[in-house]
């Protein structure tokens, strides 16, 4: 669908508590996606360590996704690089949100049932510091109100759910009113109107 160009994008599910020390699987750094294998995916622990992998790293992103399971209680994590997630996450990172309302597909998402919502999706700047970019992110996102995922600006999308299925629901419906919205600018609106 576009949504991981190259060897960008990762994606990681929970696993079971009975896996441990293995917290989670995620996939390797330096993969194309659209070509990946089971030999691709990795166990990791709760700090990022790979669990008897041979050959292949965990994405450099590996923080992030470990504080969507501590902070949000996601049971899978996926991270996309679309067109349009890049370009509105740099149109509004001076703003640092932006605003989803009106939209049909909203009630794609948990809890949401009726397109009146509105939602916002955080844009944080952009690092190569993942431990200190994780820890701003963290301060950020709250377990209170209710958070889909976020953007990092001139990056990409995180989205979570409690499980593979959901956050995939949520990743479809984010991307696609992320390409809602920017249609909406390229015809002189304002990313957040």
């Amino acid at each position: 669908m576009g949504w991981a160009p190259a060897t960008s994008t990762n994606y990681s599910v929970r696993l079971p508590d009975n896996a441990a020390p293995a917290y989670c699987a995620i996939t390797s750094s330096g993969v194309d996606k659209g070509s990946i294998e089971v030999e691709h995916i990795l166990a990791i622990d709760q700090q990022g360590k790979p669990i008897d992998a041979e050959g292949v790293q965990p994405s450099a992103e590996t923080p992030l996704h470990l504080l969507l399971y501590r902070a949000m209680g996601a049971g899978a994590v996926l991270h996309t690089h679309s067109l349009s997630a890049a370009l509105l996450s740099q149109l509004a990172r001076d703003e640092g949100q932006v605003r989803l309302t009106g939209w049909e597909l909203l009630k794609g998402l948990r809890g949401i049932d009726t397109h009146e919502a509105e939602i916002s999706l955080p844009v944080f700047p952009n690092s190569q510091d993942m431990q200190a970019l994780s820890s701003h992110v963290e301060q950020s996102l709250s377990k209170e109100r209710a958070c889909y995922g976020f953007l990092l600006a001139g990056h990409g999308l995180y989205v979570w759910g409690k499980d593979l299925s959901e956050a995939k629901r949520h990743l479809e419906v984010l991307e696609y009113l992320l390409q809602c919205q920017r249609e909406v600018t390229r015809h002189g609106h304002p990313a957040n109107s």
